[in-house]
């Protein structure tokens, strides 16, 4: 997922050994050292720290009465479920069968809607149960869930031994009324907590003008619910090829390791890491692609690897103290929009071994001088004639805002520089936002400076201590110890990335063969919106000195 992201989080220092497949207690020890047990609602993405509170929020919110449902699925499973409605079949089964279902059908039913609900599809059980007699929702459908530890299906039979001496129709008679005091308690507790949002609501209006970032995580998230941006950055080969090629042609650095995917979203990195020998991996995301790469997981049978968790990486629980590699396709347009590397910094100074591999391990960040006539025919004057008409006015800002387009060498009129360098196991959030100096080569004489243009070389490297060098560009790199890179400029094939455009408002006037162009570049977050860059470059020529703003939102 290319994307999130202010102060500097806090960090954990603490380093504790990983707990082993052999070791009984590494998930409860993992569990018991977090605040809270956190159990993840059947129908959404709600979280609770007891079995209780998940029930009692499948109530009131989504209509489900678990135990109702338990009692009717244990009678459906020896009668038609029209007997039970209309109480017409007088035999002592009832009796037997009052208890509902027995441990494990109580397992199968809990995986059985989380299945279900994982493929976008609602569950059945007006139908009989076919699901009972499948011993494959025997397996958790989300490794280590919490809410089968919490099941407890001998209440359910010390209330048949209390109701062994009344009527099936007293006892019917006591369900509804038990049933009905739930649903006026789970109503009044519903338009309780819509009147508490509603008022939260309203209040946080007042408070979001002033609170930067607000709203900035709610649609960032729902950006990557859909399929269309994950078809595109499946389908860019560059992007994919190079994660692939790195975690299959070193699959030694990934056997029986422990894993950790930063907005895993369909969940493919993850799946190349299991395929490639990891032990375990722990797939992060949230946005509502993670029940589809829940999803994706079981379709291939890495569920016994893989567990998928979703939630702001800031804030969930792992299931480990730590891990040994941290994957993440972070990278964003010129970059660093939609600011995700701050949340994979995050995973690895809480997360990440002392010795653990980031993947990718180094960014760099380019910039090259432009002159392109077609391209400013086609892009800006297009609009002094329309059909015959002038439009002049759909110029305006036109030169404010980082455009996002695929380019080739020849628009560049000065060869690349990298003006900053990102080692991702060594960099602090508060890096991201620098000044960096820069010097451009003109290599032929040209009218004006029209553009800069940005973009970004990434490098996979097989350990901490395998450095790229400086003046490294991603295209020639020599891959040695099984290192691979891929670059998103006009010397490579084309990503989904592109290259950022940035039009300069003033006209230079005649650039030299020979010449220079001096400048720094400044990077920061928008104030508004954290996930926005703002791009700042101040540069002088022979000719003149010139300050300029661009904002990627």
């Amino acid at each position: 997922m290319s994307g999130s992201r202010a102060p500097d989080p806090p960090t954990d220092t603490e380093q504790d050994s990983i707990p082993n497949d052999s070791d009984e207690e590494g998930w409860e020890d993992a569990e018991a050292d977090s605040e809270e047990v956190s159990i993840v609602c059947l129908f959404c993405a709600e979280t609770f720290p007891s079995s209780e509170g998940v029930f009692g929020h499948c109530t009131a919110v989504h209509g489900f009465e678990y135990k109702a449902v338990r009692k009717e699925l244990g009678l459906l499973s020896l009668r038609p479920f029209h007997d039970r409605v209309m109480n017409t079949d007088d035999d002592d089964d009832d009796d037997d069968a009052g208890g509902g279902l027995d441990f494990y059908g109580c397992i199968k039913l809990i995986n059985y809607i989380r299945s279900e609900i994982a493929q976008l599809r609602v569950p059945d059980f007006a139908t009989p149960a076919v699901f009972l007699r499948d011993e494959k929702y025997l397996r958790p459908v989300i490794e280590d869930d919490a809410l089968l530890f919490g099941l407890d299906c001998e209440e359910e039979e010390n209330v048949r031994g209390e109701d062994e001496g009344i009527t099936e129709d007293q006892r019917r008679i006591r369900e509804l009324e038990e049933r009905l005091k739930k649903l006026e308690l789970a109503h009044s507790e519903y338009r309780e907590a819509v009147n508490r949002s509603l008022e939260m609501r309203l209040e946080g209006e007042d408070r979001d003008a002033k609170k930067e970032g607000s709203e900035d995580d709610s649609h960032y998230f729902e950006s990557y619910s859909g399929n269309d941006i994950h078809e595109i950055m499946l389908k860019d080969t560059v992007r994919t090829d190079g994660y692939r090629d790195f975690i299959y042609e070193n699959k030694h650095l990934f056997k029986d390791k422990v894993v950790l995917d930063v907005g895993c979203g369909t969940g493919v990195l993850s799946m190349f890491c299991a395929k490639a020998g990891a032990k375990k991996v722990i797939a992060v995301d949230n946005s509502a692609i993670i029940n589809k790469a829940t999803a994706n997981v079981f379709e291939n049978g890495l569920d016994g690897v893989i567990t998928c968790i979703r939630g702001k990486i800031e804030e969930v629980a792992l299931p480990v103290k730590q891990v040994d590699i941290i994957v993440s396709e972070w990278m964003g347009y010129v970059l660093l929009y939609e600011a995700m590397l701050d949340s994979v910094l995050f995973a690895r100074d809480k997360y990440l071994a002392p010795d653990g591999l980031m993947v990718p391990s180094e960014c760099k960040i380019l910039i090259a001088a432009m002159h392109d006539p077609e391209y400013m025919n086609d892009n800006v004057n297009f609009w002094n004639h329309v059909y015959g008409f002038s439009m002049t006015a759909m110029k305006e800002k036109i030169r404010e805002d980082v455009a996002i387009t695929g380019l080739s060498p020849s628009s560049l009129a000065s060869e690349p520089v990298a003006f900053c360098h990102l080692p991702l196991h060594t960099i602090k959030i508060s890096d991201l936002t620098f000044t960096k100096p820069f010097q451009l080569g003109i290599r032929q004489n040209i009218e004006s400076l029209d553009a800069f243009v940005i973009y970004f070389d990434t490098f996979f490297t097989t350990s901490r201590s395998q450095l790229v060098p400086k003046n490294a560009r991603a295209e020639s790199w020599k891959r040695g110890e099984g290192g691979v890179a891929f670059t998103t400029g006009p010397f490579g094939r084309l990503t989904h990335w592109k290259q950022g455009v940035l039009l300069v408002e003033r006209k230079s006037g005649l650039l030299k063969e020979g010449g220079v162009i001096d400048g720094e570049v400044t990077y920061r977050k928008r104030s508004g919106n954290s996930r926005e860059v703002e791009v700042e470059i101040e540069w002088k020529t022979e000719n003149r000195e010139d300050k300029q703003m661009w904002y990627m939102r």
